[in-house]
């Protein structure tokens, strides 16, 4: 029983390697619901083992070892492979036949894994975020990522389109995403001990914002709005304190 967690964080980073394999073969919708996939194997892993009391050291490096590959590395090979197709590359990146300034443009999303690895390595080291966040959480940097691609693809969102075939907005969306990550902007954590009001303040401006979002978006039209309303609703419960 002792080993479940650590299975239910294995099966994280297998979804996250896949969902390269997928960016690397094209099929970029099919990789962000595996993104999606990983991203409740990382709440699972967590809930199974306070569930069962099954810490371990292990499964801490493991969980970030699994992070790092699913909301940093695959995310960031999702906008490359945008970026790609936003600037109509007829060929695959090589040193040899590619621009000083495409080949800057295209490895700008390196960035992304680093802060990510960093956010990671500060985040286990921080014992000030049992309860929030300070920086992006790197799920909601995954989740920023691939609601731009659901979106435009089961909604046809204006805005989600526009985002993912335009290279000046996929460059300041990943140094954006990335510097988040990287900060130390106190956000929301969803773990809550109740649910009155006080003290949840920012969970309910979420689920609020959240709601209003998706009736006026249209459903999964509104999905890229997710982390916006994240980071607005946890500036706006601090009001509150």
């Amino acid at each position: 029983m002792k080993h479940i967690p650590n299975l239910i964080t294995s099966l994280n980073l297998a979804s996250g390697f896949i969902s390269v394999i997928f960016v690397i073969n094209g099929d970029l919708v099919t990789a962000s619901w595996l993104l999606l996939a990983a991203m409740i194997f990382d709440f699972l892993d967590g809930f199974s083992a306070r569930l069962m009391k099954a810490y371990s050291d292990i499964g801490k490096e493991l969980d970030s070892l699994a992070d790092v590959i699913s909301f940093g590395l695959a995310p960031a090979t999702i906008i490359y492979r945008l970026l790609e197709r936003s600037m109509e590359l007829s060929g695959p990146f090589t040193a040899g036949n590619t621009g000083l300034t495409t080949c800057a443009i295209l490895l700008s999303t390196a960035i992304m894994p680093v802060c990510a690895g960093l956010r990671l390595a500060i985040f286990n080291t921080d014992e000030t975020q049992s309860r929030s966040f300070k920086g992006l959480p790197t799920p909601a940097n995954a989740l920023a990522v691939i609601s731009l691609v659901i979106s435009a693809r089961y909604s046809g969102s204006a805005a989600a389109t526009w985002l993912i075939t335009s290279t000046p907005a996929l460059v300041v969306l990943t140094i954006i995403l990335s510097l988040l990550m990287v900060s130390r902007i106190p956000l929301l954590s969803l773990k809550t001990n109740n649910l009155r009001f006080r003290g949840n303040e920012g969970l309910y401006i979420l689920v609020l914002l959240a709601g209003i979002s998706f009736v006026l978006g249209g459903g999964l039209g509104a999905a890229y709005l997710l982390i916006p309303v994240y980071i607005v609703s946890s500036l706006a419960g601090r009001l509150f304190r």
